[in-house]
Formats: structure tokens, sequence, C-alpha cells
């Protein structure tokens, strides 16, 4: 079948394949590449957010705490402001307003939390108990499925640091009365210092993750495409111009002699490889009819 299809024809085939090999093969390294730039980039700016939760974390309890010390101690109820975790959440919430960080989602999961807000499904009950096993692991990134659907997160140790905290987690008879009438006496106890009680998880949605990188693979393919549609068409242009149509015109050519109308000659219009086919063409044409006038003068 091949053999009977022109040169054009067989050439844009040949280029079409092997464009479309490269181009599956460039699109798939494009591919991994910008999701893993993507995955970089989201994972950059959840450090960011980690760090400023922290600083909050911190600041609640080296400056907010002691100054709401004496009100806390005699408030019926539990002062939520004097807590760091509550402080982060608000703060995170307050971020969250900002068209950048609106679809991230932060966590501060715990397997055993004074609010039950902040329990640990079972994923992040296996994080908590990786950093609690492992303490040189720093961070945890990767995917997870959800009702909602598919999630990239970034998991860090939350560790008590200070024995300040078992105030109010190291049992319910020392921690403050207003805690436990908020709380109750089941859950956020037990702690110790130095022990990794939870893991601070910021999430985000796949398809968040993933769509300028998929907005700069549609671009880049695209352009790759116009590309080749644009290459193709001018090397075609090129081969019909100085191959196919000076062949199609010494075949025709040969036609005409070969029937008799020896006074057609081979075009000598160029010094290329076809050119010189066209020479040596009329030369053996020109040799052809010195052959043919000796035979014919030959007597009989």
């Amino acid at each position: 079948m091949l053999k009977n299809l022109k040169l054009r024809t067989k050439f844009s085939l040949v280029a079409i394949v092997v464009f479309a090999g490269g181009l599956v093969a460039s699109a798939t390294v494009l591919s991994l590449v910008l999701e893993q730039r993507a995955q970089d980039e989201v994972a950059d700016k959840a450090a960011a957010l980690l760090q400023t939760i922290n600083a909050v974390r911190n600041y609640t309890d080296v400056r907010i705490k002691p100054l709401l010390k004496d009100k806390a101690a005699t408030s019926p109820v539990f002062i939520s402001e004097t807590a760091s975790g509550f402080a982060a959440n608000e703060v995170f919430e307050g971020l969250r307003k900002n068209s950048d960080y609106r679809n991230f989602v932060y966590k501060e999961a715990a397997p055993n939390p004074t609010n039950l807000r902040d329990k640990a499904d079972d994923f992040e009950a296996a994080l908590v108990a990786r950093f609690a096993a492992d303490p040189t692991i720093k961070e945890l990134t990767g995917f997870r499925s959800q009702p909602g659907g598919d999630v990239f997160y970034i998991a860090r140790p939350l560790k008590v640091d200070s024995p300040s905290c078992l105030q109010c987690h190291s049992t319910p008879e020392v921690a403050p009365k207003n805690l436990i009438i908020t709380y109750g006496p089941d859950n956020g106890f037990g702690w110790k210092v130095g022990q990794v009680i939870a893991a601070q998880v910021i999430s985000v949605p796949v398809d968040e993750v993933y769509a300028s990188a998929q907005r700069s693979w549609v671009l880049v393919v695209g352009v790759l495409v116009g590309i080749f549609a644009v290459l193709v068409f001018l090397v075609n242009e090129l081969l019909r111009r100085t191959v196919v149509s000076r062949i199609s015109r010494m075949a025709a050519t040969a036609d005409a002699v070969s029937t008799g109308k020896t006074e057609a000659d081979f075009a000598e219009d160029a010094a290329d490889e076809i050119g010189v086919l066209a020479s040596a063409f009329n030369r053996m044409k020109s040799s052809l009819e010195i052959a043919l006038k000796l035979l014919n003068q030959q007597p009989r």
C-alpha cells in the first residue's frame, strides 16, 4: 500500500508518526515536571503558613496567656484566646479570606485533643504515630483521598515543648475548672513534655494544585502542535517545489521521449542532484539519438 503513495504523502505520514511519538514523550515528561513544580509551589506556601501559625502559637503562649492569666483563673468559662491552638486556627481562617489561600485547610490533628474538633482520623493518627516513632522525620507530604475528593497535604509534628502546657493537660484534677466545664474531663490529658501530641496538617484539593500546571501544559502542547503544523506545511511545500514537481516534469519528459518526441529536453534548472540527473538524461538522450542515426545510416 505504501508503495502506491506519492512522495509527499509518504513524507507527511513519516513526519506525523515521528511527531506524534515525540509529542507523547514530551507531553508526558512536561506533565511530570509541571506537576512536581506545582507540588513544590504548594508545599512552599504551606511551609510559609506553618511558620506563620507557629509564630502565632508562640506569641499566644509568651504574651497573651500571661496577660489573661488572672482573668482566666476567675472566669466561669474557659477563655479560648489563651489557647495557642485556638489562636492558630483563628488566624488561619483569617488567612483563608485571601484568594491565594481560600482552598487551604489547616488542622492540628491530635489522637487525644482537648477540643474534639481537632480529633485525628485514622490517616492523621498514622501521621502522628510516624512522627512519634521517628523524631528525625520533620515533615511528611503526599496525597490522600477524602469524601470531597483527593487532596495534597503537608504535615509537621507538634510537640509539648514547655512544662507550662501540663497545667492544662496533665490530669483533670490539676486542670483549670473552667476548662473541665467547657471541654469535659475525658480528653486532652496525659500529655508529657517532648511528646508528639498532634500533627499540623495543611491540605489543598488536588485540582487546585494542578490547575495552573494543566493550563501551562495545554498552552505548551498547543504551541508545539502549532509549530509542527507550520513546519510540516513548510517542509512539504519545499519538498514539492524542489523535488516532487521537478521529478514530475522529468517523468513527463521521459514519457514524451519514450514515445518518439526526441525534441523534449530534461530541464537543467539547478546544480543540485536532480539537476545533475537531468543533465545525465539529456546526455543519454543525445547518445541515443546519435546511435539511432547511425543505425539508420547502415546499409540494409
